[in-house]
């Protein structure tokens, strides 16, 4: 036995921080660090988008949910209708529903005209704004309000400056014995409306990061194009802008997610109005069936909505890749 334990000396135990240290630099601390942040998402975001997904396939309602009324449980009583609700919806025979497709052209039409414009005036600006000129501190301060307000607050504002009747618009006009523009009741001037309003929050976002981009790419590329007789357009096409790419490509995907969800802006000023023309998909999701407590309809829309942005998601990525030559 002394023989045995001879030749199996006891290994001692490494210090504590020793111990401490190396679980500082293995993988166990960096899941402990990540765990707060997915048990708060798993809360926030898996679970609803999970019941969504259920939802989705049934006939839930208002009346059928299920309810707690103080000790006394009420169970649900919806059934599964399987992927009825997605048929109904791009079938266009859903309770209360529009034509799927008007809709759908709708949005395309809103984020298009809202992305673009928000990435030409936001490049523009950034541009002006990366330029030494007087007062360039306040400049750039006054362009963050738009961005730092509520967005329900600015289209709440908006709302009365748009007013058919006795909005400031309308008011000036008519003092100035001109027609007065129908905002709501013209289809065209309603997405007009939207836009315009839309694009006047989400254009600082562009400054900031575009402003980023600029100050990051050295000033001896463009002194250097200019030297050899390169003009500003040649310069901000040649040098600036591919630059500026990977930029520029992740802020207008974040735009057009963005921007495909958001529903305040239409929902305060317009409401959809004249008849669903001014409506996207999200707003008019949440205007018809949600507000009328269909909520399998509501869920569907929802992962019709999912569905099309994660496929817009991976086609635009792998676009941007390709066109950087990168496979």
């Amino acid at each position: 036995m002394a023989k045995e334990a001879a030749a199996h000396p006891q290994i001692a135990a490494p210090p504590l921080m020793t111990r401490i240290g190396r679980f500082l630099n293995g993988k166990a601390f960096a899941y402990l660090c990540i765990a707060p942040v997915i048990l708060v998402m798993a809360a926030i975001i898996f679970y609803p988008m999970i019941q969504g997904i259920f939802y989705s396939f049934t006939n839930a309602n208002d009346a059928n949910i299920g309810a707690h009324i103080g000790p006394n449980v009420i169970p649900p009583s919806y059934k599964t209708v399987g992927l009825q609700n997605y048929i109904n919806i791009l079938s266009n025979k859903a309770s209360g529903s529009v034509i799927f497709s008007g809709l759908l052209a709708q949005t395309v039409i809103w984020v298009l005209g809202c992305v673009i414009f928000h990435a030409v005036f936001g490049v523009a600006l950034a541009l002006l704004l990366n330029r030494r000129i007087r007062f360039r501190g306040i400049y750039r301060a006054l362009m963050m309000i738009p961005w730092a307000m509520p967005q329900y607050v600015a289209a709440l504002a908006w709302s009365f400056f748009l007013n058919q009747d006795y909005g400031i618009i309308n008011v000036t006009l008519t003092t100035l014995h001109l027609h007065a523009i129908p905002w709501t009741t013209d289809a065209n001037w309603a997405r007009v409306a939207v836009i315009m309003v839309n694009i006047w929050l989400g254009v600082p976002f562009y400054v900031v990061t575009v402003l980023g981009g600029l100050q990051s790419i050295p000033a001896e590329l463009n002194e250097a194009a200019a030297i050899d007789g390169a003009n500003w357009w040649q310069r901000f096409r040649t040098v600036t802008l591919p630059l500026l790419r990977p930029v520029l490509s992740l802020v207008m995907l974040l735009d057009v997610i963005w921007t495909f969800n958001l529903f305040s802006v239409i929902y305060f000023i317009t409401g959809g109005a004249p008849g669903h023309a001014s409506d996207t998909i999200i707003s008019y999701a949440y205007e018809g069936p949600i507000q009328g407590h269909n909520y399998g309809i509501g869920a569907a829309y929802g992962m019709i909505i999912l569905l099309i942005l994660l496929i817009f998601t991976i086609g635009y990525s792998r676009a941007v890749r390709l066109s950087q030559g990168v496979e």
